[in-house]
C-alpha cells in the first residue's frame, strides 16, 4: 500500500470530497478507484477491508482508513494543518464541524423529494446566512488575521472554503453581507495547491445531478 494515497469511492462528491479537498490543499498527489457498480462495492466487503461495511475508504501510510472525520483528522495532522497545540486543535475542530453541518444539509439536497426541495434550498440559506457564516465572518475581523486559527493555513479554512463554494452554488451572492468572507475567498482560492485544484481538469467533482443520484440510489439500495 505504498505511494500515492488511493480513495475508493463514487465518482461524486459525497463524503469523499473534503479528503479531497484536504489532500489537493496540502499538495499531495492521490488516486482514485471508482466505485462503478454494485460489485465493485460488494467485492470491498466482501474482501474484509471496510471496517464497518461503509465508504469513503483511503488507503494510505498502510492502513485502509474509514469514517471521514478520522481519515480527515488524520490527513490534517499529517500534513500540519491541525494547529499548534490541543486549543488550537479544538477550534479547528468546531469551525470544520460547523462547516460539515452546513456541507451535509446540502449534500442531501438533491436526494430529497422534489416537492421539498425549494423549502429545504431556502433553510439552507437561511442557516448559511444566519448560523454559520457570521461566526466566521466575525472571528476573522476580531483577530484580523488571514486564517481562522493561528493565523496560519489549517483544514478549518479548507473547509471553509470548501462550503462556501458549495452555498455560492446554491446562491450566487450568497456572500455579498460578509465582506470578511469574500476577501477569505479570494485568499485562500489563491493558494497555489488550492487554485490548481479549483482548475478544470482536476480531481475535484461536479455538483450532483440526478443522474448521479439515480445512480448512487442503486449502488446503496437507498
Amino acid at each position: 500500500m505504498a505511494g500515492k494515497p488511493k480513495l475508493h469511492y463514487t465518482k461524486g462528491r459525497g463524503k469523499m470530497e473534503s479528503i479531497r479537498w484536504l489532500l489537493a490543499a496540502a499538495g499531495i498527489e492521490f488516486e482514485e478507484q471508482f466505485i462503478e457498480k454494485k460489485e465493485d462495492l460488494e467485492k470491498l466487503r466482501n474482501d474484509g477491508v471496510l471496517l464497518f461495511q461503509q465508504v469513503p475508504m483511503v488507503e494510505m501510510d498502510g492502513m485502509r482508513m474509514v469514517q471521514t472525520r478520522a481519515i480527515l483528522s488524520y490527513i490534517a495532522a499529517k500534513y500540519n494543518l491541525y494547529g499548534k497545540d490541543l486549543k488550537e486543535r479544538a477550534w479547528i475542530d468546531m469551525y470544520v464541524e460547523g462547516t460539515t453541518d452546513l456541507m451535509g444539509m446540502i449534500m442531501y439536497l438533491p436526494f430529497q423529494p422534489a416537492d421539498t426541495k425549494e423549502k429545504n434550498l431556502a433553510l439552507i440559506i437561511e442557516r448559511a446566512t444566519t448560523r454559520y457564516f457570521p461566526v466566521y465572518e466575525k472571528a476573522l475581523k476580531d483577530h484580523g488575521q488571514d486564517y481562522l486559527v493561528g493565523n496560519k493555513l489549517s483544514w478549518a479554512d479548507v473547509h471553509l472554503l470548501e462550503a462556501i463554494l458549495m452555498v455560492e452554488e446554491c446562491k450566487a451572492d450568497v456572500l455579498s453581507t460578509f465582506p470578511q468572507l469574500q476577501a477569505f475567498k479570494g485568499r485562500i482560492s489563491n493558494i497555489p495547491t488550492i487554485k490548481k485544484f479549483l482548475q478544470p481538469g482536476s480531481q475535484r467533482k461536479p455538483p450532483t445531478d440526478e443522474k448521479f443520484v439515480a445512480f448512487v440510489r442503486t449502488i446503496f439500495n437507498i
